[in-house]
């Protein structure tokens, strides 16, 4: 595979973007609280694709969410965009937490990030991934330059070598680990550790956004959760200059015969491009460089602290741009 150039993200595509994904949580906010996810999703989505076609670059999307809970979205290989400019590839989920916007609750948000063609992995049918996010340490004097966690390892044995690398005590992490029976033993684990567990039912694009950047207040997060949502996270993580592991994580019968299929059938360099890799996908294949993400708050949203340069958050509303987390 031809290197992948990294991109240079101009004003005019920034200032585009954030309209788009501004259109988005603007179309999708009057339905906040009224229970109907559907239409906060449809809204968000249709919104969206107006906005998209003023963008200056040629757009592809490659994760447009919706599929795995039958939602509105915009659809893989779709193109969008004035198609002078960049090539792009685009994942987006015009609403973020659609329970959570129906609900009325906190931590949804519309979400787009671009990256040059070719840079994300391409999920195929998987619905959900196993997932590992944490800030890179600073180097600890003496101490190795990264903290060496594996989706392989046992949890305890992952955060004590983040504590080791952090140099300070288990008791200290703080973990993210998504409420949901597929994810009982890792949260178990996490506790019998003695670490601080932080459950959350919805919005790990949130807490990953927490636990990638070295000023959140998560340490780390593990668990399984969505595959479209971890594309996003993916770009996340890679402007904050984080670590991410992932690998396919089928919850049904069905989804793990779609996702042997597809893995029978890639290409003969996705091994070397670790899609296919049994022991995860590294954050360099999730997202093989430098990707801009656009955020607009639908609800109050954690988002203060995880800025980068190549992180853009709508901030008109300052009451929905909040500093904290949700309570566990």
């Amino acid at each position: 595979m031809p290197p992948i150039t990294e991109p240079a993200f101009d004003d005019d595509l920034r200032a585009s973007l954030l309209a788009a994904v501004r259109a988005a949580a603007d179309a999708a906010r009057p339905l906040v609280g009224g229970g109907d996810g559907d239409a906060v999703d449809a809204a968000a989505v249709d919104a969206l694709r107006l906005a998209l076609a003023a963008v200056p670059a040629d757009l592809r999307v490659v994760s447009g969410e919706g599929e795995k809970d039958d939602a509105p979205m915009l659809h893989p290989g779709e193109r969008f965009g004035t198609g002078a400019g960049p090539a792009l590839d685009l994942v987006v989920d015009p609403v973020d937490g659609t329970r959570l916007a129906a609900a009325g609750r906190p931590g949804a948000m519309a979400i787009l990030a671009v990256a040059p063609r070719g840079a994300y992995a391409d999920p195929g049918p998987a619905f959900y991934l196993d997932k590992l996010v944490h800030a890179r340490p600073a180097a600890v004097a003496g101490g190795p330059p990264d903290a060496g966690l594996s989706l392989d390892l046992p949890v305890a044995e992952n955060l004590a070598r983040l504590a080791s690398a952090l140099d300070r005590p288990v008791s200290s992490l703080r973990v993210a680990v998504q409420a949901r029976p597929r994810n009982a033993a890792v949260a178990d684990a996490v506790r019998a550790a003695g670490a601080i567990l932080h459950r959350f039912e919805h919005g790990d694009v949130e807490r990953v956004a927490y636990a990638a950047a070295a000023e959140g207040d998560l340490d780390l997060l593990l668990g399984i959760g969505g595959a479209p949502e971890g594309l996003l996270e993916a770009a996340i993580v890679r402007a904050h200059g984080g670590v991410m592991l992932a690998r396919f994580a089928p919850q049904s019968a069905v989804e793990a015969d779609r996702v042997a299929a597809f893995a029978d059938g890639l290409a003969p360099d996705a091994a070397e491009r670790g899609l296919a890799a049994p022991r995860g996908i590294a954050l360099a294949r999730l997202c093989a460089a430098s990707a801009l993400v656009v955020i607009a708050p639908v609800t109050a949203c954690a988002l203060a602290p995880a800025r980068s340069p190549l992180v853009v958050v709508d901030d008109r509303a300052p009451a929905l741009v909040t500093a904290a987390l949700p309570s566990d």
